[in-house]
C-alpha cells in the first residue's frame, strides 16, 4: 500500500516556462502562476495475504467510504476455523457452568476448576485469532474518495501487488511551481484564486499550506501547495490551472 501526495504531472511543471503572459492563457497576469490540481492522497490497495479473489464489489469511478469492503478473497477454510473456535468457546462455557455447582460442593478441586476456566480463556483467544485470520481475507479502503483503478477480477490469484487505487479529492492540492524570486513573498495561510481550464472552467478559493524551503537551482523555482475545498468531489483532479495569490489583507 503506497501513499502519494504528488504526481509526475507536478514534476513536469519544472520543465515548463514560468514567463506567464496574457497570450499564453486568457486572463492570466504577469503575477499569476501555473498550477495543476492533484488529489490530496492516493492509496494503492493490496491484499494483506495471498489468495484468490472471490468478489470485487466496486467499479472505476465509484465513490467509497473509509473502512468500506471493496473486495474479498476465497475464505472457506478461514470461516470454518471461526465456527470451530466458536463451538469450542461455547462448549467450554457449558462445561465450566456444569461444574460450578460441583466446585461449590467441593466435589472438584481448585486445580480442576482452574483448568476448566483456563480452557475457556484459551478457546476465546483461539476464536479471536481465527476471526483475525478471516478478516485478512477482506480488502477495505483506509480513506474515503473515488476509485480510479481496478486491476484484478474475481477468480484471479493475487499476492502483494496493488489491486485497487483510491484517491481523496477533498481538499484538492493545487501544486504550483513559482519563480525563486517569489520566495519570501508567499506565506502559509495566504489566500489565492484558482482559475481552472476546460472542461471545468471556473474560479475557486484556496489557501497556501506548504512552501518548500529549498530552491531548485537548475530551474530557479520553488514549489508551493494550496488546499482547495472540494466537498462534493465536483472538481476533478488533473486539471491545469493558474493561481492568483492575494495580499494577506484581501478577503475572499
Amino acid at each position: 500500500m503506497k501513499f502519494s501526495t504528488t504526481s509526475i504531472a507536478v514534476a513536469s511543471l519544472l520543465c515548463t516556462t514560468l514567463s506567464l503572459s496574457a497570450a499564453a492563457e486568457p486572463g492570466m497576469g504577469d503575477e499569476d502562476l501555473e498550477c495543476i490540481l492533484e488529489p490530496n492522497m492516493k492509496v494503492e490497495i493490496s491484499a494483506a495475504v495471498p489468495g484468490v479473489l472471490s468478489d470485487v464489489s466496486v467499479q472505476r469511478g465509484d465513490r467509497v467510504k473509509r473502512g468500506q469492503t471493496l473486495a474479498k478473497l476465497v475464505s472457506g477454510p478461514e470461516q470454518a476455523a471461526v465456527e470451530l473456535a466458536r463451538a469450542r468457546v461455547e462448549f467450554g462455557k457449558r462445561k465450566a457452568q456444569r461444574n460450578e455447582d460441583l466446585f461449590t460442593r467441593k466435589l472438584i478441586s481448585v486445580h480442576e476448576k482452574d483448568e476448566m476456566d483456563t480452557e475457556v480463556i484459551i478457546a476465546k483467544l483461539q476464536l479471536k485469532q481465527a476471526q483475525e485470520q478471516l478478516a485478512l481475507r477482506s480488502i477495505s479502503t483506509p480513506i474515503s474518495g473515488v476509485l480510479v483503478e481496478r486491476d484484478r477480477d474475481p477468480g484471479e490469484y493475487v499476492e502483494d501487488e496493488p489491486l485497487l487505487t483510491v484517491v481523496s479529492l477533498d481538499p484538492l492540492h493545487v501544486e504550483v511551481v513559482a519563480p525563486a524570486e517569489r520566495f519570501g513573498t508567499i506565506t502559509k495561510g495566504m489566500r489565492g484564486e484558482v482559475y481552472t481550464a476546460a472542461p471545468m472552467q471556473g474560479v475557486y478559493q484556496a489557501e497556501v499550506t506548504i512552501i518548500d524551503q529549498m530552491i531548485d537551482a537548475a530551474s530557479g523555482t520553488i514549489r508551493v501547495r494550496l488546499a482547495l475545498p472540494n466537498p462534493d468531489n465536483a472538481i476533478p483532479a488533473g486539471l491545469k490551472c493558474y493561481v492568483r495569490l492575494l495580499p494577506d489583507e484581501t478577503e475572499i
